[in-house]
């Protein structure tokens, strides 16, 4: 029996390799500030790294909205994640929402953000921070941070110019414009749109799809993923040798090639 943690404002499940965590704060419309949405992301994303039964990661939110961002009534009367001074704020913000983006981008599982409805904000920046991102009809993205006169201060400026280059990330946090599915799209942000009564299907697709992969295998190559813009190749190259030595020498890649041996006799 594998322990799923158990989570304060979000839910936590797990069927064949596919770990789903949903954000079930819709009376915030998933703010992840002034809730506990923080500590249950980061808590999943640790287990995820200690549960070799987990093969994909799936983000998706309660309700109307994948997530709002920050508690604007936070914001409003300096309570929270906002009270304080410059020193006390800051603070606030390493040891509080900046957690996710160091989480996440330590997450050795692919990630999938199926976002079902608005994601504003930190929200819209969550999502940036998954592997791919499919979106529903109803879906809304905004980078709307300087609208409240502040700046991305989860990283968002980070993933976004990572996602669709710098001069489009520019474009849409300086003028903090909403943007449809559609567009988003357009732009490279999601990989596909689909209607909201088919957005959990077309996730848990992609998710089985990858999930059904050799999982230590799986997870290597996302960790070549994440390194190559950061590297030289020559040096990429040596990792790339290293990890394929271990994969040469796992149980998974006789099996995967046995089976591949297997479907060519057949045909």
């Amino acid at each position: 029996m594998i322990n799923v943690p158990q989570l304060t404002d979000a839910l936590l499940t797990l069927e064949n390799r596919v770990a789903t965590l949903t954000l079930n704060r819709h009376d915030l419309r998933n703010a992840l500030t002034g809730s506990n949405l923080i500590e249950d992301i980061v808590t999943t994303a640790e287990w995820v790294n200690q549960c070799d039964d987990v093969s994909v990661l799936v983000i998706t939110g309660a309700g109307s909205a994948f997530s709002a961002g920050g508690n604007i009534r936070d914001m409003a009367n300096r309570s929270g994640d906002f009270a304080g001074d410059v020193a006390e704020c800051a603070d606030r913000y390493r040891k509080g929402i900046q957690r996710i983006p160091l989480a996440l981008q330590n997450v050795e599982a692919p990630i999938i953000a199926a976002v079902n409805g608005p994601a504003i904000g930190a929200g819209f920046d969550l999502a940036n921070m998954a592997d791919i991102r499919i979106a529903s009809e109803s879906a809304k993205f905004g980078e709307t941070f300087l609208n409240l006169g502040i700046i991305p201060g989860d990283g968002g400026a980070w993933f976004m110019q990572r996602l669709i280059g710098y001069q489009r990330a520019f474009e849409l946090t300086l003028t903090g414009r909403v943007i449809d599915a559609t567009e988003a799209k357009e732009l490279g942000i999601v990989l596909d749109v689909v209607a909201p009564d088919e957005l959990l299907t077309a996730a848990n697709a992609m998710a089985n799809r990858i999930a059904s992969q050799p999982p230590k295998a799986t997870r290597l190559t996302k960790r070549l993923m994440k390194m190559a813009p950061r590297m030289e190749l020559k040096d990429f190259l040596d990792v790339c040798a290293n990890f394929q030595g271990m994969c040469h020498n796992e149980p998974e890649h006789l099996e995967a090639v046995n089976r591949m041996l297997e479907a060519m006799a057949k045909k």
